[in-house]
């Protein structure tokens, strides 16, 4: 957790524990965000803080609802995120990054290599890669208040495009301010700063085994390249 503050600059509160390294998430997993808030000195800083991954709509009023719900919100396209009922309010005032070590993608049909051949996906230059999310509180009927987030992501370019249609927003250090300021409400100058020249150049990608398929399987393992050979390949 130490280098995720060096690296983020947080000046302002940080989970009192880290979260378990985890090499396979699912969606609900608990994942780490940063935000922004104001100090008693009305000056805005970095805050480090544990959410589930998967955005719980801000309708729902049932627990059962509320974590299958999840499942199908864990990311949110770029092109609707301002649109979507379930999204739209936590982006116009609760955006944050999520800072990934790597993540896992699928081939598809569409690409070069054999559908569904996982790869992971990890930053060019070793650092976490900050991802553009958002964020929200949900209500459960016992009055206790679960926080959620949700990946954004964008049509993949590049390289990336050969393996599969999405890519994560990534959001570049210079932007990070106007991203995570709450008092920006402007969503056409909000949705600008989601446009990136070359995204796919700070990543590189590798394919992994079938294992990371399985959420049972753990272990830095998961992420090790495998050699796909001939017959993985489509041409």
């Amino acid at each position: 957790m130490r280098e995720l503050m060096e690296q983020f600059e947080i000046s302002g509160t940080s989970p009192a524990q880290s979260i378990q390294v985890n090499w396979n998430i699912a969606p609900t997993n608990p994942i780490y965000i940063v935000r922004t808030s104001a100090s008693a000195e009305n000056e805005m800083r970095k805050n480090l803080a544990v959410v589930s991954w998967g955005l719980i709509a801000p309708w729902l009023t049932d627990n059962a609802e509320a974590k299958a719900s999840q499942s199908r919100a864990i990311n949110a396209r770029s092109e609707t995120v301002h649109e979507k009922p379930t999204f739209r309010d936590a982006f116009k005032q609760r955006r944050c990054l999520i800072p990934v070590e790597g993540y896992y993608e699928w081939a598809t049909a569409l690409g070069q290599y054999r559908p569904k051949q996982a790869f992971y996906i990890t930053s060019r230059d070793g650092m976490q890669l900050s991802v553009a999310g958002i964020w929200s509180s949900w209500r459960a009927p016992n009055g206790d208040a679960i926080e959620s987030a949700a990946i954004i992501t964008q049509e993949a370019q590049g390289e990336l495009a050969t393996i599969h249609s999405r890519m994560p927003v990534f959001m570049p250090h210079d932007r990070w301010g106007a991203w995570l300021d709450s008092e920006n409400k402007d969503i056409e100058a909000i949705r600008n700063l989601m446009v990136v020249q070359s995204p796919e150049s700070i990543v590189t990608a590798r394919p992994v085994s079938s294992a990371v398929n399985s959420v049972a399987n753990n272990g830095k393992t998961l992420t090790e390249a495998i050699n796909l050979g001939e017959p993985e390949t489509l041409f």
